[in-house]
């Protein structure tokens, strides 16, 4: 019986032993967070050998033993409360706390919406200052209507034409409506 491997399936095998010696050769901590870390790489040197949880190869690093308990005496849950609070990881006071917010976040925030609000403020200063022009105008415009005086306008082909009763009266009412509308609003705080 003779036994040929084909270029192809012999690069397959390889790759086969490859991938499987790379996905043997993982790393695994808990870092000084608390969380479990996995990577290719070795842990850094100030992560405490009991930290490592697993090593290439297979290997595990050793877990704490922990002392055994006196069968002279009976336990209780008073004993049990001293072991639990020896079991947990103890956190380093001068880790960062991490409070979810990212500070250079919402200063960015802060200064848009500080930002938007000035721009607001633009504009309703624009607006009253128009309001204001437009009141202007309008209670000049009724002071001319009001004093008899004949008005002129210009029609659409650039003649002067002298207002009637009725459209100076019309002409009235319409500029007394601007000034109740532009006039008597409070001033844009």
């Amino acid at each position: 019986m003779d036994l040929k491997i084909s270029p192809k399936h012999l690069i397959l095998a390889l790759a086969g032993w490859a991938f499987a010696l790379s996905a043997a050769a993982q790393y695994q901590w808990v870092g000084k967070d608390g969380r479990k870390v996995f990577s290719d790489r070795p842990p850094p040197a100030d992560i405490q050998e009991k930290d490592i949880l697993k090593q290439p190869g297979g290997r595990r690093a050793a877990l704490p033993v922990m002392p055994a308990e006196s069968t002279d005496a009976p336990s209780t849950t008073a004993d049990a409360a001293p072991a639990a609070a020896a079991a947990k990881p103890k956190v380093d006071p001068n880790t960062p706390k991490i409070s979810g917010k990212d500070a250079e976040l919402e200063a960015k925030k802060k200064k848009l919406e500080q930002e938007a609000a000035a721009k607001r403020k633009a504009e309703e200063e624009k607006v009253a200052q128009a309001q204001a022009e437009n009141c202007e105008r309008a209670k000049k415009a009724v002071a001319s209507f009001q004093s008899g005086v004949r008005i002129a306008s210009t029609n659409a082909k650039g003649e002067r034409e002298i207002m009637d009763d009725n459209t100076r009266a019309a002409e009235l009412k319409r500029v007394q409506a601007v000034v109740e509308r532009d006039c008597n609003r409070p001033a844009a705080q």
